[in-house]
């Protein structure tokens, strides 16, 4: 298998921090957030990775400055988690290997669950892998879909789900394994024919699937990984949940 790249996503401002700290420098138990996201991939041994910036993104350039193996790409208008992607596009034609893709907010990434990924990945070399959770309450995230055999069909947000869709706990976690060359397919092939006009990375798996592409779910996820940090009350929940951790 080729080295594993990662994509890791940071431009965000985080308007409910009460911070006008970019989103992934907002401190948790001292450190930024995206520092936990870089040490859970070096960790899963992810040497390479790509932060793509944009809110104040000196400022976030600077702040990782001394870690090696980083680059960074800039999306200088924030229009949607797949046009994030989309910046990388020409740091990723020369790549054949699998490429993670991930939020910087989400300190609570376990590298175990990466490498789970990585693994099934070398085993099956499919287009992409979806890193899922199962989880008791899953309000609010979009559901994943999979046929009577078990198979991924789909990922349904919330919003666009029936009620039935609605009770099925295993949600999307916006952590991924794509093929590289897949997934440059795939980022050439998004619409952003949606209210919000925006370039989702959710879409991808569903046009890859659509080509007849293999697409798998693997529900890996640990509950801890569905604490990201959208607003200070998170934040406090994931600062209890990384001083639990550090005290075993």
């Amino acid at each position: 298998m080729s080295h594993p790249l990662a994509i890791v996503m940071a431009a965000g401002k985080g308007t409910r921090m009460e911070s006008d700290l970019p989103k992934v420098l907002v401190p948790a138990c001292g450190r930024p957030l995206v520092e936990y996201v870089l040490d859970a991939l070096s960790d899963a041994r992810v040497r390479d990775a790509i932060v793509v910036v944009g809110y104040r993104a000196d400022d976030v350039r600077n702040a990782l400055s001394d870690r090696e193996h980083l680059r960074f790409a800039e999306q200088t208008e924030q229009l949607g988690t797949g046009h994030a992607v989309q910046m990388c596009v020409p740091m990723l034609e020369d790549h054949d290997g699998p490429v993670l893709v991930l939020t910087g907010d989400s300190p609570m990434t376990q590298a175990d669950s990466l490498r789970q990924l990585l693994d099934r990945y070398e085993a099956d070399r499919p287009a992409c892998i979806l890193g899922t959770l199962i989880k008791d309450d899953p309000t609010g995230l979009g559901r994943i879909i999979r046929d009577e055999s078990g198979k991924f069909t789909e990922i349904v947000e919330e919003k666009d789900a029936t009620e039935e869709q609605r009770a099925i706990q295993e949600v999307n976690m916006s952590t991924y394994v794509f093929d590289g060359p897949e997934l440059l397919d795939s980022l050439s092939q998004l619409r952003n024919d949606n209210q919000q006009g925006e370039y989702y990375i959710t879409d991808c798996p569903g046009i890859l699937k659509a080509a007849g592409k293999q697409v798998e779910a693997l529900p890996v996820l640990k509950p801890c990984e569905a604490l990201s940090v959208n607003n200070m009350a998170d934040l406090r929940v994931v600062e209890d949940q990384l001083q639990r951790r550090d005290m075993v």
